[in-house]
Formats: C-alpha cells, sequence, structure tokens
C-alpha cells in the first residue's frame, strides 16, 4: 500500500459534536482473554483499528474463528484452536499481541512468542509478564527472540509486581483464572482496562476481586463461558478531542465517553482555563482565546495518563506562560519535541522533563509521526498552526484513532489524507 499523509491547514475553529470508537486497549486484552472458553464470544463496539486487526490475524494464526459482523462487533470462536505460537511477522507489529500468552498457557499448557514490537517510546520489558509465569508454574525461556512457555499444571500463587504494569496484571489475571488455588497480584495496575478486562472475566465465569485496587485476587475455576460483552470507550481518544477543542478555543460535544475515566486530563484542562461541563456519557469542552501554562507528571492510573502527554504538550505549547512536563512511565516518549520545534515551539528537555515556553502561534511545517501519540500532537499543533502542515508516517495513528480526519473535518478543521 503506497504511504499516506495527512495535509492540514491550520486555524479554524473546532465546533459540534463526535462520538468515541470503543477502547483500543479494552478491546486488545478482552480479544485475547476469548481464548479462555470453548464457547463464542460477542465483543461489541469493537473499534475498527490496525491494532484490532493485527489482533485479529494473531489469534486467526492460533486457528480461532474470528468474523466481523454488523460493522463493531466481532463474533470470536475459540472452541477447536490448538496452535500455540504467534509468528514474529505479526507480534512484530504490535506489542499488545503478547497478551495471548497468559490464555495459551491456561487452554493448552504451552505459548511460544515472539518478542513484542510496537510503538518505540521505552523499554517496556516483559520480564513482569514471564516472572509472573514462573510463579503459577511455568518453565519459561527467551532465545533466539522468542519467549517459549510449558507448564503441567498452573498453580496459584503470589506475586509482586515491581511496577503497576497493565499488560502484566492483566496477562496474569487471564492465566490465573484456570489455575488451581488462589493467585494474589499486588502492586497490580489499576486502569479501567484492567477493572474492564476484570468484569468480562467475571462475565465468563471467573472470580477476580479487588480490580480497581492494587492487591487482585483470583480463584481458579475449571472452565468459563462464553459471553455478549460491550468494549467501553476509548478515553484516550476522547482526551485527544478534548484537547483539540482547547488548543483550538473551540466548542465540541463528545458523545458517548465516561467522564470518570477522564479525571485527571479535566482537571489539568480546567485549570488551564477550558470550560468542561459533564453530563452521564457526554463531556461539553470549550477552550478560551488561549490558555494558561500548567505543569504535568505522568503516573499510573489514577494519575495523569501517560498517553495523553503528547497531546498535553501541544497544547501547552501555545499556552501563556511556562509549564513543565515529567514523564516518569516511558524513557523515551519525547519524541515528538522535535518535531513541535519545527513548528515553531520552544521546548528544552532536562533529563524526564520538559519545559515549554508558550509562543503566541505555531508555524506550518513538514512533520513526521514517530509513534501513535506523538503523531496526535502533531496533528494537534497542525490545527492551530499557520499555513499548511503535512504529517508523513501516518500508519501510526491507524494504530488508535478510527477515522481521525473525517471526524475533526466534521468539527471544522481543514484536514486531508493523501497519497505521498
Amino acid at each position: 500500500m503506497d504511504p499516506e499523509k495527512l495535509i492540514i491547514s491550520g486555524g479554524n475553529r473546532l465546533q459540534g459534536t463526535v462520538k468515541i470508537n470503543g477502547a483500543k486497549n479494552s478491546a486488545l486484552s478482552i480479544m485475547a482473554a476469548t481464548l479462555l472458553t470453548k464457547d463464542v464470544c460477542i465483543l461489541r463496539n469493537v473499534p475498527r483499528l490496525t491494532d484490532v486487526d493485527i489482533m485479529t490475524k494473531v489469534i486467526r494464526k492460533l486457528g480461532v474463528k474470528v468474523e466481523w459482523k454488523e460493522d463493531n462487533n466481532l463474533y470470536i470462536d475459540s472452541d477447536n484452536f490448538n496452535n500455540y505460537e504467534a509468528p514474529y511477522e505479526l507480534v512484530k507489529m504490535m506489542r499488545g499481541s503478547i497478551l495471548v500468552m497468559g490464555p495459551l498457557l491456561a487452554r493448552l499448557k504451552r505459548a511460544k512468542i515472539s518478542l513484542p514490537g510496537g510503538c518505540a517510546i521505552g523499554a517496556r520489558p516483559v520480564d513482569y509478564h514471564l516472572k509472573g509465569f514462573e510463579a503459577l508454574g511455568a518453565q519459561v525461556e527467551v532465545e533466539k527472540g522468542y519467549i517459549e512457555a510449558k507448564v503441567n499444571i498452573l498453580k496459584g500463587d503470589e506475586i509482586y509486581l515491581d511496577f503497576p504494569s497493565l499488560g502484566a496484571t492483566e496477562n496474569i489475571m487471564m492465566a490465573a483464572c484456570l489455575a488451581e488455588g488462589v493467585t494474589k497480584i499486588e502492586n497490580a495496575a489499576k486502569d479501567p482496562e484492567v477493572v474492564e478486562l476484570g468484569h468480562f472475566l467475571n462475565k465468563m465465569g471467573a472470580k477476580v476481586e479487588g480490580l480497581g485496587t492494587d492487591l487482585i485476587e483470583i480463584e481458579g475455576v475449571k472452565k468459563l463461558h462464553g459471553v455478549d460483552y460491550t468494549i467501553i470507550p476509548d478515553r484516550i481518544e476522547a482526551g485527544t478531542y478534548m484537547i483539540a477543542a482547547a488548543i483550538t478555543g473551540g466548542d465540541v460535544l463528545i458523545e458517548k465517553v465516561d467522564p470518570l475515566l477522564l479525571k485527571p486530563l479535566i482537571v489539568k484542562l480546567e485549570e488551564a482555563g477550558v470550560r468542561i461541563e459533564l453530563e452521564k456519557s457526554l463531556i461539553k469542552v470549550t477552550g478560551p482565546h488561549r490558555v494558561k501554562a500548567v505543569d504535568i507528571k505522568t503516573l499510573p492510573f489514577p494519575g495523569f495518563p501517560t498517553d495523553m502527554q503528547p497531546q498535553f504538550m501541544a497544547l501547552s505549547c501555545v499556552a501563556k506562560g511556562t509549564s513543565v512536563i515529567i514523564e516518569t512511565v516511558f524513557e523515551k516518549r519525547f519524541t515528538h519535541i522535535g518535531d513541535l520545534i519545527r513548528m515553531g515551539a520552544d521546548i528544552k528537555v532536562e533529563g524526564h522533563s520538559a519545559i515549554i515556553k508558550g509562543v503566541k502561534k505555531l508555524s506550518a511545517a513538514p512533520v513526521m509521526a514517530s509513534d501513535l501519540r506523538g503523531g496526535a500532537a502533531l496533528v494537534l499543533a497542525g490545527l492551530v498552526a499557520e499555513g499548511t502542515t503535512e504529517l508523513s508516517r501516518i500508519y501510526h495513528l491507524d494504530r488508535g484513532y478510527v477515522n481521525l480526519e473525517e471526524k475533526l473535518t466534521s468539527l471544522g478543521a481543514d484536514i486531508k489524507r493523501v497519497k505521498e
């Protein structure tokens, strides 16, 4: 396929209504969890994204039947799958592929997974996953670019995570559901996607307690059954449109969203002078003529999400005053800074901190997405830059945003996708 780029002419104030799709990270872990049952599972509100397509290919390669129906619904039948190997050509494209490892160990007692790829935003070691599987009784070997694990019987144990890793918490939870006895995960991730996976597993017949806390307990059961489940809204997609409204001084109503999942972002936007009105599944965002500078520090949930840091940095570039953004989750999550500086931003990096002196205006420039959220930051900068911004390597954006340019166009942005 020919590479594509976005052409963005800045200066338009965004107004209107935008609907949020299902959460990418929630969909990926729940798709992996369907491997834990022989029954058919129906997943609704699944976002049609590149990452979801890759996960579909991964589980099909394992022998699972996957079918799209009624636009955003997935029917997954894991009855007769018997392949325990997820190949390099797929796993290298998306790190979330490793989430099939826990279900494979639980169902087939064996898993062979290529070391994963994805966005180049930091180390994100898989060690936490592997230590968890070893604690449950698996023998794990890493050689020639593959992780191979085998087990006779998975047995519950107490597992302490050095860092509250989202992926490791989910992977261990899934394996533990069919293990003998009780598993306790200490310092577990509290992210909404972990809570959602736990709700899905419990609906399948699992016994998971402590969701949303740092101690999750799983009592193993003999088998799980199929369910019909609706994926939650994507809080990062919603947050990106909130910042799009704020940065353009716009007036945007965001539908199909859970405001409770966006508290850290809402607090910081209000601090910056953005008006936010909340209802049960709606957020109305009205941006001022120019936002005020505020400081943020990324932290695991319920702290400020690292997945919103690049977008918030784009907003800070045109704020009144100086902001400090501290990144504590991923050490390489400043790759978008060089391109923001090309557009006229005043940013200095000191270790894990970025000091941003707000400028009155950004200028259009040819820029390149280096990862998913960094790419989103450059789109936001392009919306307010003087002139026409050309953003290449937009395949990164297709991993996390459904119909991004169509949605922004419906709000009044001048943005189009063209072949390079």
